[in-house]
């Protein structure tokens, strides 16, 4: 049976290792919570996206069944019943955490304020409102 012994002389991990291995993981970490970031900010425009997609469907619907209302006229209460959630009518969350509303007189309708997660104006990504 072999007895394996530490060899003299044999250190342990000097002080710049430590160094590099800690810089690694904030680097690491940094990246995860950036992309984290990235993700939530996309969430937030897609289900902004789907509850435009559901408001704009409610006004079909509603106009449907009145051929004679023009979308000018159109309130979100008139829109409720043909919502998914009829108690109250969708609002959009920003970026920064505001409760946005959407202009229902509009076709497709629209977001009320400054909505674009992008930052950029010319870049046509989530770039809706009045």
């Amino acid at each position: 049976m072999k007895v394996f012994y530490k060899k003299q002389g044999a250190r342990g991990l000097t002080l710049i290792e430590m160094t590099l291995v800690i810089l690694l993981m904030i680097v690491l970490s940094a990246v995860g919570f950036s992309g984290a970031n990235a993700y939530s900010n996309w969430n937030k425009g897609r289900e902004a996206g789907e509850t435009l997609r559901e408001v704009y469907a409610a006004q079909k619907l509603y106009l449907a069944d009145h051929p004679t209302q023009e979308p000018s006229d159109l309130t979100s209460a008139l829109l409720l019943p043909y919502l998914r959630n009829k108690s109250t009518f969708p609002t959009i969350e920003s970026l920064t955490g505001a409760s946005l509303t959407i202009t229902v007189t509009n076709m497709p309708p629209t977001i009320q304020g400054d909505y674009d997660p992008s930052g950029n104006s010319t870049d046509n990504l989530w770039d809706v409102g009045e």
